[in-house]
């Protein structure tokens, strides 16, 4: 089978890789469509981001949905050609986060396509899949691309639950790719009053905009316009960090109001906070990593029409031409969520 397969930076190959078949409690999977991450436009670009690095030849993608192709002994509820929603998130539920339910921070994650541990966990860009059976979420409802997008919806929804009571509260949402347009949708189902969204760049604004956000500001061309917000002490209740940038997080917390809370969910390395505001004000800073239980939640949303993720869907690419797609993705003067299609 064909695989999308990172070697180093900039060295993105699609090769032959051997198949596999399903074994009791697992299926098989003829992968439908994957849509590319930030994570794995750092694979691409830099060979990994921070202190995780490529040291081995990795196949990419953790965004994807497929069609059921077979059974392996003892998997009930699902059909052969089900299209289904495919979670990476694979903890071994035996270790002592996972008997606590915090399966995100498993000790013994196998997270499709990441870095992390060595060897590699191996990603889910190949055109066909064998997946433990309660990975798979049943998405009949929804297109391809549509169910593609469940797992990063599910990091938004995780992100929303770590931020708390969101009902009648100003958010603001700093960074407005995929994650930062799915947070205002996340925190507008949640009961968000009032959403203000910053980014650079006027396309992903108008996403934000047309997502819902109820102000959108680039702060390139006003870079004082959050100013206002920061009189009194502040503003907003809940902020969003989907940028991962040092200056995007530090141009908000003026802006966020006594005893607000940052749930910062952007990897961009680390960064120096201004401790002495943050302690003056009382501010909570809470990370947000990954998700579990919230991915079938995200799935049950799309399907009941609650959460449209159909307008992020900007490009969709054959995968014999899957490598222009990384470029596309790139490019956030016209692309929010580029995909693959495998089948």
């Amino acid at each position: 089978m064909k695989a999308i397969i990172a070697h180093a930076a900039k060295d993105l190959r699609i090769e032959e890789t051997a198949d596999e078949q399903a074994g009791p409690g697992e299926v098989r999977l003829r992968l439908a469509t994957g849509g590319i991450c930030g994570s794995d436009l750092h694979y691409y670009h830099h060979g990994g981001f921070g202190a995780v690095r490529l040291k081995q030849p990795m196949i990419l993608g953790h965004e994807v949905s497929a069609y059921v192709e077979a059974l392996g002994e003892g998997v009930d509820g699902l059909e052969i050609g089900d299209l289904v929603a495919v979670s990476p998130s694979r903890p071994c539920r035996t270790c002592k986060y996972c008997q606590q339910g915090l399966h995100n921070q498993c000790l013994n994650m196998r997270f499709y396509g990441s870095a992390m541990p060595f060897p590699h966990i191996q990603g889910a860009f190949r055109e066909t899949l064998v997946a433990d059976a309660y990975q798979c979420v049943p998405a009949g409802d929804l297109s391809p691309g549509e169910a593609a997008m469940a797992e990063p919806l599910a990091v938004v929804l995780h992100a929303t639950r770590r931020a708390g009571d969101l009902l009648g509260k100003r958010v603001l949402v700093t960074g407005c790719g995929p994650i930062g347009v799915l947070s205002i949708l996340a925190a507008r189902r949640a009961g968000a009053a009032e959403i203000v969204a910053i980014d650079l760049s006027d396309f992903t604004l108008a996403m934000a905009k047309s997502a819902g956000a109820d102000r959108t500001i680039n702060t390139a061309s006003e870079p004082d316009a959050l100013a206002p917000y920061a009189v009194d002490k502040g503003t907003f209740d809940i902020l969003y960090e989907c940028s991962g940038a040092a200056p995007a997080l530090l141009g908000a917390i003026p802006a966020l109001r006594p005893r607000g809370i940052i749930v910062q969910l952007g990897l961009g390395g680390d960064m120096t906070l201004p401790m002495t505001v943050i302690t003056a004000k009382e501010l909570d800073l809470r990370g947000s990593f990954r998700f579990h239980e919230e991915f079938a939640t995200g799935v049950a949303l799309m399907r009941k029409g609650l959460i449209d993720v159909k307008p992020l869907i900007t490009h969709t690419v054959p995968l014999d031409d899957a490598l222009s797609a990384f470029d596309i993705a790139s490019d956030r003067s016209r692309a929010m969520k580029a995909q693959i299609v495998f089948s």
